[in-house]
């Protein structure tokens, strides 16, 4: 059984997420109307987003992947929880759910503890 389309989504995310290449991120897995939400607000369209994750990834500091908590998918969906260790935070666990159209998210939920 080959990689699935959410789970693929999720790899090439976390590779750009832990290389801190926000901008190439968000090329890659955003669609040009995405929007992201979070309980601190909204953001849509791909330059705000790099702006966003362009503030956001620094502010972490080092990030390393300690583990892929849990996953689900559907032809159109990825919800994810993972947890990193971060240079500024120290470890942090995240929940992300994609809406997905032609590979790259219409839609990202998202919040942390």
């Amino acid at each position: 059984m080959g990689t699935t389309l959410g789970r693929a989504f999720l790899e090439q995310r976390l590779e750009l997420l832990v290389s801190g290449k926000s901008d190439e991120m968000v090329d890659a897995g955003y669609n040009d109307d995405a929007l992201f939400v979070s309980f601190e607000g909204q953001v849509r369209g791909k330059a705000a987003l790099k702006e966003h994750f362009g503030r956001h990834l620094p502010a972490l500091g080092s990030v390393t992947l300690k583990s892929i908590d849990k996953f689900a998918e559907t032809e159109d969906t990825v919800f994810f929880e993972v947890t990193v260790i971060t240079g500024s935070y120290g470890e942090v666990t995240s929940y992300e759910a994609f809406v997905l159209r032609d590979g790259k998210a219409d839609y990202h939920f998202s919040t942390i503890r």
